[in-house]
């Protein structure tokens, strides 16, 4: 067994029991680390690009990135009007692009790819900041503090995604052959893409009898199925989509952060993709 899966596994034994715990509880304690997991994982994107020397809006990026998971939690604890809180979000939007406008006009010359500043300012909040807001969304749109069926919808697919990982892993290791993106992800192969696949669809079944059920949750089994196959093929784009951008900064892991899986965008690659989709899928087959 190889250093790095050691690390990886002694990670997972302590990091699995405290993120059950703070999801089953919910709450401003999983508000804050959602919203330190932004902040971390935006700043490791920042990093990238000033490897490239683009100088993106740091203190402007992190100060939102930390707003967005209090924004959902009181959005969904009917402190305030959802829809209310939406249309406002769409006013509040546009007023803030104004706001890094102004400061690139301010900040950055001709010279120093105000363009660029902008663009990876706005996409580093986005997608390394609100995308894991939505674990807010699903653990607490229609539950509150202390609720096992809120964390079992939370956790569906976060295994799901962690066995798609592992079983892509192993399966690329004995079966070998192509490679699934050779530009990007070297060590990737189209034999354990499709071991994800299968990996993480075949724990469905048993999510299902072993997490749902116990709590009052009983979705048909297609269901549970086709949400596991979606998230295995949406995750290992996610994936992808993460290794080029270090791919393009000339880097292995975009931080030393965690032992044995790099930094939070290393971590979290996958599941930027799968939270926001699980949110869509939850509402579209009606288990939310």
């Amino acid at each position: 067994m190889d250093t790095n899966l050691v690390r990886r596994i002694g990670f997972a034994v302590v990091a699995i029991p405290v993120a059950f715990g703070l999801i089953w509880l919910g709450g401003w304690p999983l508000v804050a680390v959602v919203a330190l997991v932004g902040l971390l994982g935006t700043r490791e994107l920042f990093d990238l690009a000033r490897r490239q020397r683009i100088e993106p809006a740091v203190e402007i990026g992190l100060i939102t990135v930390l707003a967005f998971a209090p924004v959902a939690y009181l959005a969904l604890s009917s402190v305030f009007n959802t829809w209310w809180v939406l249309l406002e979000g769409l006013y509040g939007g546009c007023l803030w692009l104004m706001g890094l406008l102004t400061w690139a006009l301010w900040k950055r010359g001709p010279q120093d790819k105000p363009l660029s500043a902008v663009a990876v300012t706005l996409f580093g909040i986005v997608y390394a900041g609100l995308f894991p807001t939505f674990l807010i969304v699903i653990r607490h749109d229609g539950f509150g503090l202390r609720s096992g069926a809120g964390t079992a919808l939370v956790f569906f697919p976060l295994i799901v995604t962690w066995i798609c990982d592992t079983a892509a892993m192993f399966g690329g290791r004995i079966f070998k052959g192509p490679k699934l993106a050779p530009t990007v992800s070297p060590g990737k192969t189209r034999s354990g893409a499709i071991c994800g696949v299968v990996g993480g669809i075949a724990v469905a079944p048993l999510y299902g009898l072993l997490a749902f059920q116990p709590v009052g949750l009983i979705v048909p089994i297609w269901k549970l199925l086709l949400c596991a196959g979606v998230w295995s093929v949406i995750g290992q784009l996610g994936d992808l989509a993460e290794s080029l951008f270090k791919r393009e900064a000339g880097l292995k892991d975009s931080s030393n952060l965690i032992p044995g899986h790099g930094g939070v965008l290393d971590r979290f690659d996958s599941l930027y993709f799968v939270l926001p989709t699980a949110v869509a899928l939850y509402k579209l087959l009606g288990i939310q």
